[in-house]
């Protein structure tokens, strides 16, 4: 039938004999959209492209084989991770409704999946604005002469452990002496006598670690989850003032947010560049590039760099946050969504490789400085981002003014992110209960004073641990298997030729074989067998040497089936107050009852 000739949408859908599913073409209120195109481009890239990008990728490129993990890299972007980015930008923009409505369109029995990104937005909320608070404890602390984690001179330092890499330099002692007596002042800075004779080994911190420890965190209150301490004061307010930035950008929707990116979109480029710059200026800079970049062929042959390529890919792109559903959902019916999606995608992988040689470059310096091997240097926590760079930055003539630059970076590359996610969660909610659209101002502050006092336990003095904790479990198993469903559900049962019909209506031409072939078949295996490799071998929580308890382990998975739960609990609640047979039921449960107001034809699952 050609596509003029399709039937109307009537009142009801005959699906089997004997049931009938009403499909109404739902009266929407009038959707802003974005102001112009660029804004939408931008949020989007701001998402994609957070903290993660300037730690966790570099780390895991130089650990998994250096230039060798391109390639696996490479291969689960093209298969994986760009078609489910393209696929949710489309869905969005065809549907126009946030990850709760959305569901009503497609599968209602699925609508837990909503619920479930709402929940797992939720936790992520609750630390990573605490990780943005830290970059603004530190922002503000640099302002002057000389960045205070230079020295070990302070009232926060314990001169039996504080070491500096003048140390390293006048001697290259690489261990202490079991009791540090001998202390004499050098140039205002804490140095011990230096002489090459073996000594017992002891806690060495360096200044800057002894700064993010005990001035930032203050660790030295906590004993660990056991015992958090009480709420560090400063760092709740260096919170609070995150929150506020957050609140007055998303107050008044896309219209303020979409304005905002111009600032904490663009700049982190422009700051990533001249550190980049800067870095490979420094002596030794070439052994870290080296380092990062050297491929290990072997490693190819090896499962662990699939898997760690795989889950890079997927959480760098994120979806299944239900952000690119909620940003999406403003743009215009006819929007190419297709280039956005090449272009946006493209620009968070190039951003993720070139961060690598900013970050490379200067720990090539430390390396040559202090006379110990790269990996020897770096870290795989938030110490790389808190601990590792900074102490490069002290080294530096003006580190003051590297230091402004840095965390000025890291702010805006957490603000972007937090935008985005919390901007899901009011989209979400808005559109399944439109009324409250005109109380939006006030919904957005309601929002902002629950992930606020929610975010609390993580500026305890132990609130890393927590901060940790929520990082390991909160979202990255349970948004994988998230995503799986939502895979199943839009091309299994909404169908992947409605879906590619839908695309179609919007741009003017179908989505090629390859796009189909990943939505049907590639994308939900790639998600399942990362799901069960997450489930296998989960990446445990760690912050340093600490251990945590076996007790936080089961905590943990709490709080990933908390999520999760909600997915079957909403497939019982439809079936129970679903009237009908248990057929009828089933039926008119993965039948969507409401199509948005551009849809031309019932929507019938694909099973039908």
């Amino acid at each position: 039938m050609e596509k003029s000739e399709k039937v109307p949408l009537g009142p009801s859908t005959p699906i089997l004999d004997g049931t009938m599913v009403v499909s109404e073409k739902k009266e929407e209120v009038e959707r802003e959209t974005w102001g112009k195109k660029i804004d939408f481009l931008l949020s989007v890239v701001g998402f994609a492209v957070d903290l993660g990008n300037v730690w966790r990728f570099p780390y895991i490129c130089y650990k998994n084989g250096g230039g060798a993990f391109m390639i696996p890299y490479l291969v689960m972007l093209v298969f994986g991770g760009l078609p489910l980015f393209y696929m949710e930008l489309a869905l969005g923009q065809y549907q126009r409704c946030g990850c709760l409505t959305v569901w009503d369109r497609i599968c209602p029995a699925f609508k837990g999946i909503g619920l479930a990104i709402c929940v797992i937005a939720t936790y992520v909320a609750w630390y990573y604005n605490t990780i943005i608070a830290w970059a603004v404890f530190y922002f503000f602390s640099a302002w002057r002469a000389e960045v205070p984690w230079r020295t070990c001179n302070n009232p926060w330092n314990n001169n039996e452990t504080c070491t500096v890499y003048e140390r390293l330099l006048l001697g290259n002692i690489t261990k202490l002496q079991g009791n540090v007596s001998a202390m004499v002042d050098v140039n205002t800075t804490t140095m011990a006598s230096t002489t090459n004779v073996t000594v017992p080994d002891v806690l060495r911190k360096s200044p800057t670690e002894e700064f993010f420890e005990y001035k930032v965190l203050g660790l030295q209150y906590a004993s660990g989850l056991e015992d958090v301490g009480g709420i560090n004061w400063i760092l709740c307010q260096c919170l609070l003032a995150v929150f506020v930035i957050v609140y007055f950008a998303m107050w008044k929707g896309v219209k303020s947010s979409g304005k905002a990116v111009w600032v904490t979109a663009t700049m982190p480029y422009v700051v990533l560049l001249i550190l980049l710059v800067r870095g490979c200026m420094l002596e030794g800079a070439d052994r870290g590039i080296f380092y990062y970049i050297s491929p290990d062929w072997s490693k190819l042959t090896e499962t662990s760099i699939w898997i760690a390529a795989a889950a890079q890919v997927f959480f760098s792109l994120g979806p299944g946050f239900g952000v690119l559903l909620a940003l999406s959902s403003y743009n215009k019916l006819n929007n190419n969504c297709y280039k956005d999606a090449l272009i946006t995608s493209g620009i968070n992988c190039a951003t993720s490789f070139l961060a690598g040689f900013a970050v490379f470059s200067v720990l090539g310096h430390m390396s040559f400085i202090q006379d110990r091997p790269v990996k020897d240097v770096a870290r795989d926590d938030v110490g790389l981002i808190f601990i590792v760079y900074p102490e490069a930055i002290s080294s530096l003539n003006f580190s003051t003014f590297w230091a402004l630059l840095f965390f000025f970076m890291l702010i805006t590359l957490g603000l972007d992110t937090t935008f985005g996610g919390l901007e899901s969660l009011c989209t979400g909610i808005l559109d399944e209960y439109v009324f409250l659209r005109k109380y939006r101002q006030l919904f957005v502050l309601g929002l902002m004073v629950y992930c606020f006092i929610g975010a609390l336990a993580t500026t305890t003095y132990g609130g890393i641990y927590v901060v940790q904790l929520l990082d390991s479990f909160g979202a990255p198993i349970a948004i994988i298997f998230v995503v799986f469903l939502e895979a199943v559900a839009v091309s299994w049962i909404y169908g992947v030729n409605r879906f590619c019909d839908d695309i179609e209506s919007m741009l003017g031409f179908r989505p090629g074989i390859y796009w189909r072939v990943c939505w049907g078949v590639i994308s939900p295996l790639f998600l399942l067998a990362l799901f069960i490799m997450s489930l296998v071998n989960p990446m445990p929580p760690q912050y340093g040497d600490y251990e945590f308890p076996g007790w936080s382990f089961v905590l943990g998975w709490v709080i990933v089936c908390s999520s999760l739960v909600c997915i079957p609990a909403y497939m019982i609640y439809k079936f129970i107050i679903t009237p009908g047979s248990l057929r009828e039921r089933i039926l008119v449960m993965f039948t969507p009852t409401e199509v948005p107001s551009h849809a031309r034809e019932p929507a019938l699952p694909a099973f039908v």
